[in-house]
């Protein structure tokens, strides 16, 4: 389908909810991000509060009636919680089986009692890419921060030798890998094929963290040269269990729901016949949510009974991990309500008639775009959702491997330079006993590499595939 057709079609069957013209309009983007951007940073609001703000200032700045843009808002949060709200909750509740049940900890053991000297960075980045897959970045970060302060205590490493790389896979797998909330989002917002994307995130990740781990460590552990706090080194989660599950089985239960979705992808792509057996079987045993499902009922048996949980328990742990992730799925449906609401007001439509006239392409331009929101806000996740919403347009006329990489794309300008108003950036300072300017040279240096690297990766990729 052409560009043409497919502009013609969304005209048949989207009606803007403003008749505003394109200098109203972006000057109405503009007001809305910056209604978001201030209320984050300067009056600290929560960023589900911050969005949903934004979103109903960016309709009246646009000139919507504001009864069209609360319906376009919740529309669009109704739509990407339904889309991706449930993958979050099994993808939480994976992580937390993993962390109580002593599986992340034996993965650490296992691969650390193989590893020593100079190859300790690349047991950590293993180490950390493997348990990132099912976790939340924080959560990452708060179970393998005591594993990275022994190895570097008891070894004699300098910490950004060890941390670095550990950090790396962690944000890596974070930004561009599904089943995490920013790439999920991404991939609902432009249509993209979720197992093409998963193939391809992976193949841009391993060299991305090769660069941004173990190698930028070695200039990073110059720069800062630091060693591991004492205060800081917690009790593990496995400490206070008799046994814990086996590294084979921990290791199959964590790859299950890849192996599953690149399957599918696979199967697509060589079958390609919607009504074969073959086909129709792994589109459901593929898709993400029986994926994810099949993870968390494998994991019950896999790392929770041979940990020796009780049923009583096991229904506790999946309350506890569905407990933290209320404010991330609020957030996400808002940004999906941010979304909804710029595409109704046409800014979609505004992006594809300005993006005619330039000579950026498309996924230079859903990078930049998702580095500008990302330094302005400190979120990846408010940088992926908003950045998604405004070049969702562009995945029109995009084949389905350029419209998996639009979303790398933005995942990877989502992760650019993490300073002080991220997050993130204070609980690696704390963390490491770092003072700012210590973070901002290792931290954030590592994220803007991970963030440039793996934006020029995906830019080369789209000349070859």
């Amino acid at each position: 389908m052409t560009r043409l057709s497919v502009e013609m079609l969304a005209a048949d069957t989207v009606e803007p909810i403003t008749s505003a013209g394109h200098a109203q309009l972006g000057i109405a983007v503009l007001a809305g991000i910056a209604v978001i951007v201030l209320l984050i940073t300067r009056f600290k609001l929560h960023a589900f509060l911050a969005l949903t703000i934004g979103s109903l200032a960016l309709g009246a700045f646009a000139g919507a009636p504001l009864d069209k843009a609360i319906a376009s808002f919740t529309t669009g949060l109704g739509a990407t919680v339904a889309g991706v709200g449930v993958l979050i909750a099994l993808g939480a509740i994976l992580g937390k089986m993993l962390a109580d049940s002593g599986g992340a900890d034996q993965i650490v053991d296992t691969i650390l009692a193989k590893a020593g000297g100079r190859s300790m960075p690349w047991a950590m980045v293993l180490i950390a890419s493997v348990i990132g897959l099912p976790l939340f970045f924080e959560v990452g970060v708060v179970l393998l921060i005591p594993v990275v302060l022994m190895v570097a205590k008891r070894g004699n490493y300098s910490l950004m030798r060890i941390g670095i790389p550990a950090l790396a896979g962690l944000s890596v797998m974070h930004g561009l890998v599904p089943p995490h909330p920013g790439p999920l989002v991404a991939i609902d917002a432009v249509g993209a094929n979720l197992g093409v994307t998963l193939a391809l995130g992976v193949l841009v990740a391993v060299p991305t963290v090769v660069v941004a781990g173990p190698l930028f460590s070695r200039v990073a552990a110059r720069w800062v040269d630091v060693p591991a706090p004492d205060r800081m080194i917690a009790q593990r989660p496995s400490e206070d269990l008799e046994k814990r599950p086996g590294f084979g089985a921990t290791l199959a239960t964590i790859l299950l729901p890849v192996v599953l979705m690149l399957s599918k992808a696979l199967v697509d792509i060589v079958v390609d016949d919607p009504e074969h057996t073959v086909q129709r079987v792994f589109d459901v045993v593929g898709s993400p949510l029986i994926a994810l499902l099949t993870a968390v009922l494998v994991g019950i048996i896999t790392l929770l009974r041979p940990a020796g949980f009780a049923k009583d328990r096991i229904s506790g742990l999946v309350e506890k991990g569905l407990a933290p992730i209320a404010g991330i799925l609020l957030i996400v449906g808002a940004g999906g309500g941010f979304k909804q609401t710029l595409i109704d007001c046409g800014v979609g439509q505004m992006v594809l008639d300005i993006s005619k006239d330039w000579s950026i392409p498309a996924l230079l331009l859903a990078w930049l775009i998702a580095v500008t929101i990302r330094l302005a806000t400190g979120s990846a996740t408010v940088a992926t959702i908003s950045a998604a919403g405004l070049v969702a347009p562009l995945a029109a006329d995009m084949s389905t491997t350029h419209t998996a990489l639009l979303v790398l794309a933005i995942g990877a300008g989502s992760l650019f330079f993490s300073h002080v108003n991220d997050a993130g950036f204070w609980l690696v300072k704390e963390y490491f006993g770092l003072t700012v300017g210590q973070n901002i040279k290792t931290w954030s240096v590592m994220e803007t590499i991970i963030s440039v690297v793996a934006g020029g990766l995906v830019l080369l990729l789209s000349l070859v595939i």
